[in-house]
């Protein structure tokens, strides 16, 4: 159950003021009853932007399968919505003992703080809690066998009938009573619609149970406007939609089933069957013991299809609503970030202290090393904006306004942004990336360990400062969204101790760290002189002008021992102002002076014919589809191009971020590489040198990518997310900038990350877990 990331938490006890039908209920009704929901942000962010989401349970973790097959499944499970462009929520309650989990259990399960997974049931219930309009599992409950004398009935089946979601199974399970329970869904006015090319309805393991549904549709379109006129009618119940298993799986399917029935014979003999609850997954290990695991190869593969099926109906389904001229949320049952980050932060703010001690020594146990280390800012972002924007009204004095709260910091965004993009990548990454940054024993703190861990993100970096308030940035608004004025509490981060740093960068020993310039000087030269003996590549980031030239001790402590091959610093990341800054501080520190810089920048042999190229180059458009964004001549009357190069000898990559413009690299590539056969190409937007001793000087602008203005609804973590995903495609190729193609497909990436990011209200965007496959 750990290592499965769960998007609904609920962690003490829902209270049901008195019955009604389920639907009648909003995420914010439960949140401003206390109920202790969390929705993970990347869920929350697509139900905000009516994007397709699929609710999924975890009985398949908890009982359905063995160890490891059913973590293995709940993460193919996973991918495949992902792959299917929707957002997997995967739904369970942690914090105890593990026990299955149905409507009967919920109240019990929380208010007693156990642990288990969801049911169909239960599923339903928090789905459409939250809003989802899809849920895709593998088989429903049902009448038992013998059920017209035992009542024995799953309460599924009731649910669904409160539940208006659309539920995407493979029919229900073979051991049931699939005729009885079809009369039973008709009885509660459950529509039953057949997933395929005919009304057969599917019985699991085989393609055909023998009944017939009262509706058939062939594609997720159709599916999607059966929802979508529910949802008009405002009708409360769910619809079925039955998936037959994949054909090749037919044969084994019908074998199958004669083992079923041998198991339900025995289990009939042996009191099994009288059980209730107890008897399905008996049922089920019974199959798999008489078809000496084939059955659990079946189980695998209906659920990875209605999985893809699942996902397919919930995008039509949120296309569809676009369409139809809906915005945001496609129900009423959604809570906005903002709410529910405030409702969790007032939350937060009342945890007891023994809460607090749990948060500060967290260390999760069995963690594999992080092939990628992040150093520096993880902070609380809160901003406060007035209800009213006119100018008589004061600011000085409290107004009515909203509060909202996310989290931010530069090493943090970062660090996500590699997370999500690692993870989406291979299952194996999700523990590569390694968050060291420094939090006060505070509810701030606690807050930022607890929203981090629910991303899915290790917490164990995190440093616990005695003493120290964990970083905020608070940030107060007009009516109007102008900044009025705000504080910024970062003195933590200085704090930190190159010893504290280092002691994590040994147990690690990643292949490269990510440096922000929030960290003091003397860390940051302590890191950079681990790095070179360690050979670990070393990535700064400037974080903001004044900050940039936080990195020069380093080089300076460094420049008695560069080489043609290998500067102190292997990648930075400025943008134009940052670039000045730091080449100023350089030439005011006479480094430009030494011998070993005028050694490199010798052998870099930039003459004439560069320079003329480099002209050729700066008269291009910046953008070739809107010329209003004018030429790059930036790079020779700036000196952009001048800098970048009398920089090279410190920072072996420079990645210029250049906003609208697009972005700039400018490199040294090694002897040997690819790009020892390349040339000159203005149409390629690429300056090439070859050096005296075979590196290659690089100089390369990538246009900005299109984007509508409008859509831009933030713009404090693009660049973050930007470095965030060139760590990620470093990570898994190391050598990515040494050949031209794989630059220009990880830069590619990097830039669509930053639009995403630029089209969110997080800091850093929940898509990028969807969006980018990165190739290993």
């Amino acid at each position: 159950m750990t290592s499965l990331r769960l998007y609904q938490l609920p962690r003490q006890c829902l209270r049901w003021a008195g019955y009604r039908t389920l639907s009648t209920y909003t995420l914010r009704d439960a949140v401003q009853r206390g109920a202790p929901i969390d929705v993970h942000p990347e869920v929350q962010d697509a139900l905000a932007h009516g994007q397709p989401v699929v609710a999924l349970e975890t009985t398949i973790v908890t009982h359905g399968m063995p160890y490891p097959t059913n973590l293995t499944t709940a993460r193919s499970v996973e991918k495949n919505v992902r792959a299917n462009e929707a957002i997997p929520a995967t739904i369970g309650l942690i914090q105890g003992r593990v026990k299955i989990v149905s409507r009967r259990d919920i109240g019990a399960t929380i208010a007693l703080k156990k642990d288990g997974g969801t049911t169909c049931s239960a599923t339903l219930i928090f789905a459409v809690l939250a809003g989802i309009k899809v849920f895709a599992t593998g088989g429903l409950g049902g009448v038992h066998r013998g059920g017209e004398n035992t009542m024995d009935v799953s309460a599924d089946l009731h649910e669904l009938s409160r539940c208006s979601v659309g539920l995407v199974s493979a029919g229900v399970k073979s051991i049931l009573d699939i005729g009885r329970t079809l009369e039973y869904l008709e009885t509660l006015g459950v529509p039953v619609v057949s997933y395929g090319e005919t009304n057969d309805f599917p019985a699991f393991y085989t393609r055909k149970s023998g009944f017939k549904s009262p509706w058939q549709v062939s594609d997720p379109a159709s599916a999607a406007r059966i929802l979508h006129s529910q949802q008009q009618l405002g009708m409360s119940n769910g619809t079925l939609f039955a998936v037959p298993i994949p054909e090749k799986y037919e044969a084994v399917g019908q074998k199958l089933q004669e083992s079923v029935e041998v198991a339900l014979a025995e289990a009939e003999q042996k009191g099994i069957n009288r059980l209730g609850k107890e008897a399905t997954p008996w049922l089920l290990k019974r199959v798999g013991e008489l078809t000496e695991g084939k059955s659990l190869a079946s189980n695998v593969a209906l659920i990875e299809n209605t999985a893809r099926v699942g996902a397919r109906i919930a995008k039509a389904y949120s296309q569809l609503a676009k369409d139809m001229g809906m915005s945001g949320p496609q129900t009423d049952n959604d809570m906005s970030r903002s709410e529910i980050s405030t409702s969790a932060f007032r939350t937060l703010l009342q945890s007891t202290s023994e809460g607090a001690d749990k948060a500060s020594t967290h260390s999760p146990p069995n963690k594999p090393a992080g092939r990628l280390v992040v150093v520096g800012a993880s902070a609380i972002d809160i901003t406060s904006q007035a209800n009213t924007d006119d100018p008589s009204v004061s600011l000085h004095s409290t107004v009515p306004g909203t509060v909202t709260t996310s989290l931010g910091g530069v090493a943090r965004n970062m660090a996500e942004a590699a997370h999500r993009m690692l993870t989406s990548a291979s299952s194996a990454l999700e523990d590569a990336t390694v968050l060291v940054s420094p939090i006060g024993r505070d509810a701030f703190g606690k807050m930022l360990v607890n929203e981090t861990e629910q991303l899915g993100m290790r917490s164990d970096g995190f440093l616990h400062v005695n003493d120290g308030r964990t970083a905020v940035c608070n940030m107060v608004l007009d009516g109007s969204g102008g900044l009025t004025g705000g504080v910024a509490d970062m003195d933590i981060v200085q704090s930190v101790s190159a010893t504290q740093v280092l002691d994590i960068i040994r147990v690690h020993e990643p292949k490269i760290i990510a440096v922000d310039g929030n960290l003091g000087e003397d860390t940051v030269q302590a890191i950079v002189e681990h790095s070179t003996r360690e050979d670990i590549q070393v990535f700064f980031e400037p974080t903001s002008v004044v900050k940039s030239t936080r990195v020069l001790p380093a080089v300076k402590a460094s420049i008695d021992t560069l080489n043609g091959n290998r500067p102190p610093i292997a990648y930075i990341s400025p943008n134009i102002l940052e670039l000045s800054s730091i080449y100023q501080a350089v030439r005011t520190n006479d480094l430009t002076a030494h011998d070993a810089w005028w050694r490199i920048i010798d052998d870099m042999a930039v003459g004439s014919e560069f320079r003329l190229d480099l002209e050729h180059l700066a008269r291009r458009d910046a953008c070739e589809t809107n010329r209003d964004k004018g030429t790059l001549s930036f790079l020779v009357n700036d000196g952009v191009a001048q800098m970048a190069i009398n920089l090279l000898p410190f920072f072996q990559h420079i990645i210029i971020k250049c906003g609208q413009l697009g972005v700039i690299v400018v490199f040294r590539a090694e002897k040997g590489s690819p790009w020892s056969q390349e040339r000159t190409n203005i149409r390629s937007r690429q300056v090439v040198a070859h050096g005296k001793t075979g590196q290659s000087l690089v100089l390369k602008h990538y246009p900005a990518r299109l984007l509508d203005v409008s859509s831009i609804v933030n713009v404090t973590g693009a660049g973050d997310s930007l470095v965030g995903s060139l760590l990620a495609s470093l990570v898994q190729a190391p050598r990515s900038f040494q050949d031209s193609a794989e630059l220009d497909r990880i830069v590619g990436i990097a830039q669509k990350a930053a639009i995403a990011t630029l089209q969110s209200r997080l800091a850093v965007a929940p898509s990028l877990s969807t969006l980018f496959q990165l190739r290993m």
